[in-house]
């Protein structure tokens, strides 16, 4: 007959989970050299063991508690094996943050929290446990931990790296393991490979294009990528294929640093390289223009182009090489110097050059508002003209007689105008004549008419006519013809041609033209004297001729 169990036995069975002996029952006794004494240790001896591959003392680090005892060393090493490959791609540990002491105060006396690991459904705490064990507590990767392994190995790992030989996962040098520093050794090989092939695969598609265009602009581009482009294409590729190596954190970083690096090296050389062929390719076609013949000409776009290529120089060399020195955080203090210094002397220079910088923002103004466009009919500075060139800084106005007028820009902003064709080109325009008293005003009205519809050649456009007496003198009378025309030039030529028939319908007109009145006086003639002969004094009304006696 069996006896029943011992009460304490029963109590040592739901003990279990925190007793002495119920930690990693199915393992054999830890070794010497296994120190689970501090949160510290034990993280930094699984790492060592776990990458070891080492079969003894990989699974002491686990708690298996919830595996059966006779599965606990098998599977122990598979978990240690999947949980240090997620820990090196996804968590780098911070052991200065790690806590050192067997017991931490307040929540930490019992759990240790080393990091979170991103998942699909949230995040997953990687939790060092404080448990009891035979010889004292010891710290430990918590059961919940432990069972979350294969999931996240799922989600961050790769079976194929069970397959591989456990050669290829010591760890000879720095954070990576044999077959990780193989793996980059092939992926840089490959790269640079890829990188060239793809430059000239580009390069031989970008030149069928630019065969299809007569503008020299896109061969220059090429010729400026030929070269640089495979260092980017090839940082790129390194990048990208980094991630499938599952590098630690800090290896990870030190890869995409470096990929950076060569792309703004690639992206600085190939901005120097265009920029200069681009100055060339502009002095080229001055040249070979009409233009080219001019000495003048030639030798102030070069030094132009001369100057603003080494502007553009020193400006992209700037900016790369404090995007380089931003990326290190021991010089990244230098790289904010530079730009708080290329800052000040923008700042500086802005100051010296206050009058440019608001030229170019009325530049700005005047593109957007459009106050002025090309081909307008303006008067500006009293002279008539039409608006033939807008620049950022001055606009050129082509006066009547061929003659340009160069005014700066901001003289249209600050100063007013005449705009003859803002909203419509369509204008009126006058013409005066003085004319007699005795005008007979009706029949200059119709001759008026007459000239429009039969001699005004397509100048008038129909729209307005008229003929106005606007003003009187003690001798004349001012008549005024409006007449209304297309644009400002028709209507020029329209007042012109206006006059000129009026005054000829006027001189053959008996009383059309004025004529000087003056009223003789009875008194005798004064005496001559040696200053010359006397003159009658003469009052309005008198139409006869007076002359002095001889």
């Amino acid at each position: 007959m069996r006896r029943p169990a011992s009460p304490w036995l029963w109590l040592l069975l739901l003990l279990g989970p925190v007793g002495a002996f119920a930690l990693n029952a199915g393992l054999p006794p830890p070794p010497a050299d296994v120190d689970r004494r501090t949160p510290a240790a034990t993280a930094t001896g699984f790492l060592d063991a776990a990458h070891a591959r080492d079969a003894v003392r990989a699974p002491q680090y686990l708690d298996l508690s919830r595996l059966p005892p006779a599965t606990q060393a098998e599977e122990g090493l598979k978990l240690a094996r999947r949980l240090v490959m997620v820990l090196d791609r996804t968590l780098w540990l911070d052991f200065a943050r790690i806590g050192r002491e067997p017991e931490g105060p307040g929540e930490r006396a019992r759990r240790e929290v080393l990091g979170q690991v991103a998942t699909a459904r949230g995040t997953q705490d990687i939790i060092l446990e404080r448990v009891d064990a035979e010889g004292g507590p010891v710290w430990v990767f918590s059961a919940d931990t432990v069972g979350a392994i294969d999931a996240l190995f799922e989600e961050h790992g790769s079976p194929l790296l069970e397959r591989l030989p456990p050669v290829f996962f010591t760890r000879p040098l720095w954070v990576l393991e044999a077959w990780q520093w193989l793996g980059l050794a092939v992926l840089l090989a490959g790269a640079w490979v890829l990188g060239r092939l793809g430059e000239a695969l580009v390069l031989r598609i970008g030149a069928r294009a630019a065969g299809l265009t007569k503008s020299g602009w896109d061969d220059e581009l090429l010729a400026a990528g030929k070269g640089t482009m495979r260092h980017v294409l090839g940082a790129l590729i390194t990048a990208t294929g980094a991630r499938l190596l599952m590098l630690p954190p800090p290896a990870q970083g030190a890869v995409d640093l470096g990929a950076r690096s060569i792309i703004i090296v690639g992206a600085a050389l190939f901005m120097l390289r265009f920029f200069t062929r681009a100055a060339r390719f502009v002095e080229q076609k001055v040249a070979q223009s009409p233009e080219g013949t001019d000495v003048a000409r030639v030798r102030g776009l070069r030094t132009q182009l001369s100057i603003l290529r080494r502007v553009v120089e020193v400006a992209v060399v700037l900016v790369a090489a404090s995007l380089l020195l931003l990326q290190f955080e021991a010089v990244r203090n230098v790289g904010v110097s530079l730009l708080a210094s290329a800052g000040l002397a923008g700042l500086v220079i802005g100051l010296a050059a206050q009058k440019s910088i608001s030229t170019l923002l009325a530049g700005i103004q005047l593109s957007i508002t459009q106050p002025i466009r090309i081909g307008d009919t303006v008067i500006v500075e009293n002279e008539w003209g039409w608006v033939e060139e807008i620049t950022l800084t001055y606009v050129v106005v082509k006066v009547w007689d061929l003659r340009r007028l160069v005014i700066p820009i901001t003289h249209f902003l600050e100063k007013p105008f005449q705009n003859w064709s803002k909203v419509s080109p369509d204008i009126l325009g006058t013409a005066e004549i003085y004319v007699d008293f005795r005008t007979n005003v009706p029949a200059v009205r119709a001759e008026l008419k007459r000239i429009l519809d039969e001699e005004s050649k397509g100048l008038w456009d129909g729209k307005a006519q008229g003929l106005q007496v606007t003003d009187l003198s003690e001798r004349t009378m001012k008549l005024r013809a409006l007449v209304s025309a297309a644009d400002a030039g028709k209507a020029f030529d329209l007042r012109c041609l206006v006059r000129e028939k009026l005054v000829a319908y006027l001189q053959a007109q008996p009383h059309g033209l004025p004529l000087l009145r003056a009223e003789a006086s009875h008194l005798p003639f004064p005496e001559a004297n040696d200053s010359g002969p006397a003159l009658l004094p003469a009052r309005p009304g008198n139409t006869a001729r007076v002359e002095p006696p001889r």
